[in-house]
């Protein structure tokens, strides 16, 4: 396929408004890059200047190697999937997949041939003869993407490609898009900004907030290890609770709670002793225990686990725990729990504090 290199790309509008500042990313060949983050943080606009439907304001985009910055978007050799399917009504489902081919006049037999092939690959092959207002959501996304591999690019390029679906149909065409990268061995930039969707898809995750990218890594880097508080918090499901304590005689003191630290915690903030930090602990980190307080306010019963919503100690702090099993808490209840894993950042940088950075 293809290797991509983006090379701290800019995009500043005509109203001097900048969406995107310094992106820099190299994509490896056949590798699956998961943009996400929330509406308005620069994900869109950096895959449309990808796809040469943005100008770049500033920077280089290359494609193995070729500089592209400037290439119109048809000599690309990019396909992109739109969250919105962007068929043709009159048209074949068949005649939709075979159109970019027909517009480059190919033979006949090499456009059925590939037509043909992309139909097997995504299960359409029982719906080439009806017209997309016959299929479901979902089979019309796959014509999208059908119609995107009989191109046959270099780069695949998705743009929220399962908003429009109900939650049954994105977890289905999710593992469809997976299993595609995988027989493809495709170069894809994938934009979302669903966590989940990046975490189950992407061989890397590039999480962006308000044009910058936060932090680049796995979906195991971006989840136990970020690298400041907005991906801690974005990242994960429930998000993480944050606690503001300070660091004192070899505990952290919240707002009516305390926390033992072990011998390895303590050396880890050693340079942060008696100073405010941030504590991050994932609702999955929450087990019932003997160490500190919660008042419980309500229940969700997910069936193997239960969300358990309270505050922490007697401070009000809100909290969420994900406990295991089928909790009967109600409200007013107190709960006893232990904190099986800590995240510690500065309250000033909004950045991790881990033993390595000292």
């Amino acid at each position: 396929m293809a290797q991509l290199n983006l090379q701290h790309l800019d995009k500043i509008y005509d109203n001097n408004v900048q969406a995107v500042y310094d992106f820099n990313l190299d994509v490896a060949d056949g590798e699956l890059i998961v943009l996400v983050g929330p509406s308005g943080c620069g994900k869109s606009t950096t895959l449309r200047m990808v796809a040469g439907l943005e100008d770049i304001s500033a920077g280089h985009l290359l494609l193995d190697g070729r500089d592209i910055t400037r290439a119109p978007a048809k000599d690309r050799d990019m396909a992109m999937v739109f969250q919105n399917y962007a068929l043709y009504g009159h048209m074949t489902i068949y005649e939709n997949m075979a159109f970019s081919l027909t517009l480059r006049h190919e033979d006949k037999n090499v456009i059925h041939k590939k037509v043909l092939a992309a139909a097997e690959i995504l299960g359409l092959t029982e719906q080439l003869n009806k017209k997309p207002s016959q299929l479901s959501g979902g089979q019309r996304q796959r014509v999208a993407m059908g119609r995107s591999i009989v191109r046959n690019p270099k780069v695949f390029l998705f743009d929220e490609p399962l908003s429009n679906l109900d939650a049954k149909l994105r977890g289905a065409t999710r593992r469809e898009i997976l299993l595609l990268h995988k027989r493809l061995g495709a170069t894809m930039l994938y934009v979302t900004h669903d966590q989940t969707e990046a975490l189950t898809l992407a061989d890397r995750i590039v999480c962006m907030s308000m044009g910058h990218v936060q932090q680049i890594g796995t979906p195991l880097e971006l989840y136990d290890r970020p690298d400041n508080i907005f991906v801690a918090s974005f990242i994960g499901l429930p998000p993480m609770n944050m606690f503001d304590v300070l660091f004192v005689d070899g505990k952290l003191r919240g707002k009516g709670f305390e926390v033992a630290l072990s011998d390895e915690q303590k050396h880890t903030l050693r340079h942060h002793y008696g100073l405010e930090l941030v504590l991050g602990v994932r609702p999955e980190d929450i087990s019932l225990g003997d160490d500190i307080s919660m008042l419980v306010s309500t229940n969700e019963n997910l069936g193997m686990n239960t969300l358990v919503h309270g505050q922490m100690g007697t401070s009000g702090e809100r909290v969420t725990a994900k406990l295991r099993g089928w909790c009967s808490f109600t409200g007013g209840d107190l709960a006893r729990v232990k904190i099986t894993k800590m995240h510690f950042f500065d309250k000033d940088t909004t950045r991790a504090i881990r033993q390595e950075d000292r």
